[in-house]
C-alpha cells in the first residue's frame, strides 16, 4: 500500500462527499433499523442530502486541518480535525470531527493511517487531549473498533428519541 496523506484541496471535496456517502450508507441503514422508520424519517428526512452538506461544510470550515489519504492521485479517505482551545467545554482538546474511507478501499489500514496522522497533528499543536465521537449502533461497530485500536477510551452516552 502506498498511501500518501496530504492537505485537502477544494477539488477533492466532491470526491470526498461521494465516497463518504457510500461509506456511511450502512451507518444510516443501522440508524433506520435501530430508531425505526417513523423516528428515522424525522431525524434524517433526506440523510444523503443532509450528510453531503455536512461533509462539504466541514471540509470548507476546517480546510486547514483536513487531510486526504491518496493512492495514485485518487482520494480514498479523509479526516477533519477541530481545535478546541480555552473557551471550549473540553479545553485544550482537538477532535476528529469527521473521518471516512471509500468502501472500495476499506480494511487496508487507511483509517488507521488517517487517525495516526490526526493524532500526530494534535500532538504537534500542543493539545493535551484527543477526542472523537461515534454511534453505539451496529453500523458504527467498525469505527468504534478503529478508535479503540488507536487507544481512545469510550465514554458511554445515550441519546433518546420519541416520535410525537
Amino acid at each position: 500500500m502506498s498511501i500518501e496523506v496530504r492537505a485537502l484541496a477544494e477539488s477533492d471535496i466532491p470526491v470526498v462527499v461521494e465516497f463518504s456517502l457510500r461509506a456511511w450508507t450502512p451507518v444510516f441503514a443501522s440508524f433506520d433499523e435501530v430508531l425505526g422508520r417513523r423516528i428515522f424519517e424525522r431525524v434524517y428526512p433526506d440523510w444523503q442530502k443532509i450528510q453531503a452538506e455536512a461533509v462539504a461544510d466541514t471540509c470548507r470550515e476546517l480546510t486547514a486541518t483536513t487531510w486526504v489519504a491518496v493512492e495514485n492521485g485518487q482520494p480514498l479517505g479523509f479526516v477533519a480535525v477541530a481545535h478546541h482551545r480555552d473557551g471550549a467545554s473540553e479545553p485544550n482538546t482537538a477532535e476528529i470531527e469527521m473521518i471516512a474511507v471509500d468502501p472500495s478501499a476499506q480494511r487496508r489500514g487507511i483509517a488507521k493511517t488517517l487517525i495516526e496522522f490526526a493524532l500526530e497533528h494534535m500532538r504537534a499543536e500542543g493539545f493535551a487531549l484527543a477526542a472523537v465521537s461515534t454511534g453505539g449502533d451496529p453500523g458504527h461497530g467498525p469505527a468504534r473498533a478503529a478508535y479503540e485500536q488507536a487507544g481512545f477510551t469510550a465514554f458511554p452516552l445515550v441519546r433518546y428519541y420519541r416520535a410525537l
